[in-house]
């Protein structure tokens, strides 16, 4: 069995616990080890707790880094010996090297990086900075994992300083056939009178998206409805429960658990909110979110940004809906014509990709730990290495 320590930037991030269930799943036992994400961040059983960061409180997370690298000895006295040690996002891959150091110094280490932050992409002192300790801390890495080609594309081979093999590990929907997500999709218009549902759920981190999203669903009356689930990201917006409360036709239900409640929520909804502009041009421009995936396995048609990885990706696959620029008006004049007749059409193409597009099975799961275990038998025989290829792929994704 493979023993994975996990090093996780913010223990609560329900990407984390997917990930370990995905991990687990595949047949290795993981350790997580992690900061919590805010002082009223609960910290799940069983997680080594190495401190308390600040959400967009990036010297705070450093100073946090600092201070847990100096203690980490101490907090993992105990844990047995890993054969991997993952790292989520670039303050983790610190701590990566630091526990390597602790274990001996011979472990791979992997740097999962889903997202690319903006100091990493300016062209000034800061960002070329960042940029070095990335390839500096980088140096040790056996393995890239990422979740969109165009991170690729666009950050790892054309400005990154990083050099290591890449795996393309898209951000799919946990299906471990035990029924967890076994449910079948059916079309579900709304009964006459009653509204289209938009559903937005996940990390809500936009303020653009969020007030666009109220002002088409107060232009249209109330026609269609604003459905908002999953973590906001409150030091992005100035109120952000005050503005979802006087907003007349958009609720917000708090969080829900991944992948146990998708089919239930996805179900209540006729759309999914797949646009980003957090970071827009960069990393929103950029990224495949779980929303893509979950929305589409469970029949809930996806709505884009024309000109982003996202809106390329399902216009490869002759679906969903793409907004052609960021205006309330132009979001009425594309769901203008919305009836049960052009629904059903839309809903029957996301339909007919089938689940294999966006769920990632326990067959999936071995093979990602399989991959895994060849990293750790290599550093245990390095006469088998042999150069990594960045185009193979198989069901799951890999690359």
């Amino acid at each position: 069995m493979l023993d994975v320590l996990y090093l996780a930037h913010d223990v609560a991030d329900p990407a984390i616990r997917r990930r370990t269930l995905t991990l687990e799943a595949g047949g290795a036992k993981v350790t997580v080890a992690g900061f919590r994400r805010g002082g009223d961040t609960p910290s799940a059983d069983g997680v080594i707790e190495l401190g308390i960061t600040r959400d967009g409180k990036f010297a705070q997370r450093i100073a946090a880094v600092g201070k847990a690298a100096m203690v980490l000895g101490g907090k993992l006295r105990g844990v047995a010996r890993p054969g991997i040690i993952i790292a989520r996002n670039l303050e983790m891959l610190a701590l990566a090297n630091r526990a390597n150091a602790i274990f001996g110094g011979d472990i791979p280490i992997v740097y999962e990086c889903l997202d690319i932050h903006r100091l990493l992409l300016r062209k000034d002192f800061a960002g070329s900075t960042l940029r070095a300790a990335e390839q500096y801390l980088g140096r040790n890495v056996s393995l890239l994992v990422t979740s969109s080609p165009a991170f690729i594309e666009s950050y790892f081979r054309p400005i990154s300083q990083l050099r290591a093999p890449t795996l393309l590990l898209e951000n799919k929907v946990i299906d471990l056939g035990d029924g967890t997500a076994a449910k079948p999709s059916l079309p579900r218009p709304p009964e006459p009178g009653a509204p289209w549902k938009i559903g937005w759920f996940g990390a809500l981190r936009c303020r653009k998206s969020l007030k666009l999203l109220a002002e088409f669903s107060r232009a249209v009356d109330g026609k269609f409805e604003i459905v908002l689930r999953g973590r906001p990201a409150y030091s992005e917006f100035d109120d952000f429960d005050g503005f979802v409360k006087n907003e007349p036709f958009m609720t917000f239900h708090g969080p829900y658990k991944n992948p146990e409640d998708l089919a239930a929520i996805y179900h209540e909804v006729h759309f999914s909110w797949g646009i980003d502009f957090f970071e827009e041009g960069l990393n929103s421009s950029w990224l495949l979110p779980n929303r893509l995936y979950e929305g589409c396995r469970y029949g809930a048609i996806p709505i884009a940004m024309r000109g982003t990885e996202t809106a390329r990706f399902l216009s490869a696959k002759h679906i969903g809906l793409l907004l052609d620029c960021a205006e309330s008006a132009e979001l009425a004049r594309l769901l203008a014509d919305m009836a049960p007749a052009r629904y059903l059409t839309e809903f029957d193409r996301v339909a007919a990709t089938g689940s294999e597009s966006w769920v990632f099975d326990r067959a999936d799961c071995q093979r990602l730990v399989n991959r895994l275990c060849a990293l750790h038998a290599n550093d245990a025989h390095p006469a088998l290495m042999q150069e990594p290829s960045q185009t193979q792929s198989n069901k799951g994704g890999l690359l």
